[in-house]
């Protein structure tokens, strides 16, 4: 104990702003690479340093040789891999925005309201034979797709998203992204399925919204411009012919929003 307080009495004001300084940066470049995939790729890198560790210290020597290997290829890799997240960070030091402030995450009223503007843009939209492909970011980020697109930030309501998607406008073709309760762009390009097995009538927005979902966790709700049918992908999949009950109860669940018992307001729930 003696030993602990005789090494706290040895840090003084420059041990101090150090500290404060590295954890800064950290906390600051830990934010910048949330809204990416690099998320995943970090959590992939902390379990090859744990297995890396337990084999070294459990006498592996063929895995532990193996994982020598896999870190020397990693080293010359990382860089091509982290590029986007590492050009955005030097872009923003440059700007003199890397230090700025960030949102908090999104409490269950504000996620409800989401999904209620949702489901009352989407019944506008099928009724009308209205195209749209609406993503929803979830823990997985997309910034690489928002940057494809016009950066807006505008507060999700149904009759902003209805017009972003009126045919012959400025953004219609294209993706908009959702990011807590913010409309972080639109007229944003989504990476297309390669799924062989995709059925023939499903259209680009479909395949679009299908292949974003084979590489992030985002909920994609895609709108019909032929039938107005209403679709969802997730993980790969697509649930097709929701209807608006069927749609609110499914983007609750992934959303995971647990169901309010005051009613919602006769305002909201118009249709």
């Amino acid at each position: 104990m003696a030993h602990v307080l005789a090494q706290f009495r040895n840090i003084d004001w420059r041990s101090i702003i150090d500290i404060l300084v590295v954890a800064t940066v950290l906390y600051q470049f830990l934010m910048l690479i949330k809204g990416t995939r690099a998320v995943q790729l970090i959590k992939g890198l902390a379990v090859l340093l744990v297995v890396s560790y337990l084999a070294e210290q459990l006498g592996l020597t063929t895995i532990s040789w193996i994982l020598s290997q896999v870190w020397k290829m990693l080293f010359v890799a990382l860089p091509v891999v982290f590029q986007p997240e590492l050009r955005r960070a030097l872009e923003q030091l440059g700007r003199g925005k890397f230090f700025t402030r960030h949102p908090l995450a999104l409490g269950n009223e504000a996620l409800e309201m989401v999904i209620e503007e949702m489901v009352r843009c989407t019944q506008v939209l099928s009724k009308n034979r209205i195209g749209a492909l609406v993503v929803i970011e979830r823990e997985t980020g997309v910034q690489d797709y928002v940057e494809t697109g016009i950066k807006i930030d505008g507060v999700v309501s149904s009759e902003f998203l209805v017009n972003i998607f009126i045919p012959n406008t400025p953004l219609h073709d294209g993706a908009v992204i959702v990011r807590a309760d913010r409309v972080a762009a639109a007229g944003c390009f989504l990476p297309l399925s390669e799924n062989p097995n995709i059925q023939k009538e499903l259209g680009t927005r479909h395949r679009a919204a299908l292949g974003l979902s084979e590489v992030s966790d985002a909920v994609i709700v895609v709108v019909s411009e032929e039938t107005g049918a209403i679709s969802v992908a997730i993980d790969g999949g697509l649930t097709r012919f929701l209807d608006d009950k069927s749609l609110r109860d499914l983007l609750q669940r992934e959303l995971q929003v647990h169901k309010s018992s005051s009613p919602i307001p006769f305002w909201r729930g118009a249709k």
